[in-house]
């Protein structure tokens, strides 16, 4: 849907990942929709019969839902730091090998890859540049897991003191 996209950013993003409960709720409760499932409100939107009024209230939506985010950043920042911190709790505790193993594959995937681009100087397929961003996206998941994140840190202080 990308008149969504361009209408409401940031439910059109919202709804098709993590906080897509959220949104949903926020653009059910706007139009008027029994139903605040994500399906439901997706379903409304892409019927293309949309009244004015209705497109004016799910600019309303998007403006509730960004002041919605906005109250809850300190809760967001801390289940993402939750989120690792379990996982590397985990780790403690288990030792298990294979955070080691993938996260040796990821950086060598991502840097072999970078590495031949370079080398053999061939012109890369979508394909190759879809699993090179994918890659990349995971190297730094694996810097974050092993290193820790400076940036989720500065984040989760800056919320602390507006607090």
């Amino acid at each position: 849907m990308p008149w969504l996209d361009q209408l409401v950013p940031l439910i059109g993003t919202a709804l098709g990942g993590p906080l897509g409960g959220a949104a949903a709720t926020f653009v059910a409760e706007k139009l008027g929709l029994s139903d605040n499932s994500v399906a439901a409100v997706s379903e409304v939107l892409q019927s293309g019969k949309m009244t004015p009024e209705q497109i004016s209230a799910l600019k309303l939506a998007e403006i509730d839902f960004q002041k919605f985010l906005e109250a809850n950043k300190i809760e967001l920042a801390k289940l993402d730091a939750d989120n690792v911190k379990d996982a590397r709790d985990m780790q403690k505790v288990t030792r298990a090998s294979t955070p080691a193993v993938l996260s040796y594959g990821i950086t060598l995937g991502f840097f072999g890859i970078l590495t031949s681009m370079l080398v053999y100087e061939y012109k890369p397929t979508e394909p190759l540049l879809i699993m090179l961003g994918a890659l990349g996206a995971a190297f730094g998941g694996v810097v974050n897991f092993w290193l820790g994140s400076s940036h989720g840190s500065k984040l989760k202080t800056e919320a602390l003191t507006d607090k």
